[in-house]
């Protein structure tokens, strides 16, 4: 499945039927911290904070439906701060049985282009 493309991000943020998932920590999705790399903290628009410990504690995949808690159907997209947290988030959001894609520019590249909203 290939991953979201900010355009296609942009295009679907509050869409019907779509749930963005920021997994980094907390810290990172309320702007509290982050890398210096990145000219802006906070998190995308819209975006529900779940952490990717939280997802790999899950020991099942009721437990993770149930951390989830969206219908099926559902496309879910994850971000985190330059894709490789968010991959392995998606990977086990596809095996839950979620249309589950990565967002590979993550908040990288999201935080970089100074027309797109930030929430803290």
């Amino acid at each position: 499945m290939d991953d979201v493309t900010l355009d296609e991000l942009r295009r679907r943020l509050g869409a019907e039927g779509f749930l963005l998932l920021d997994v980094r920590t907390p810290f990172e999705y309320g702007g509290v911290v982050g890398a210096p790399c990145d000219p802006r903290q906070g998190h995308v628009p819209g975006a529900r904070n779940l952490p990717l410990e939280a997802i790999l504690s899950c020991r099942s995949v009721t437990d993770v439906r149930e951390l989830i808690g969206v219908p099926e159907g559902t496309e879910v997209v994850a971000y985190c701060h330059s894709g490789s947290r968010s991959a392995i988030a998606a990977q086990v959001l596809r095996g839950a049985g979620y249309e589950a894609r990565n967002y590979a520019g993550s908040w990288h590249e999201w935080s970089r282009d100074l027309t797109l909203p930030v929430e803290t």
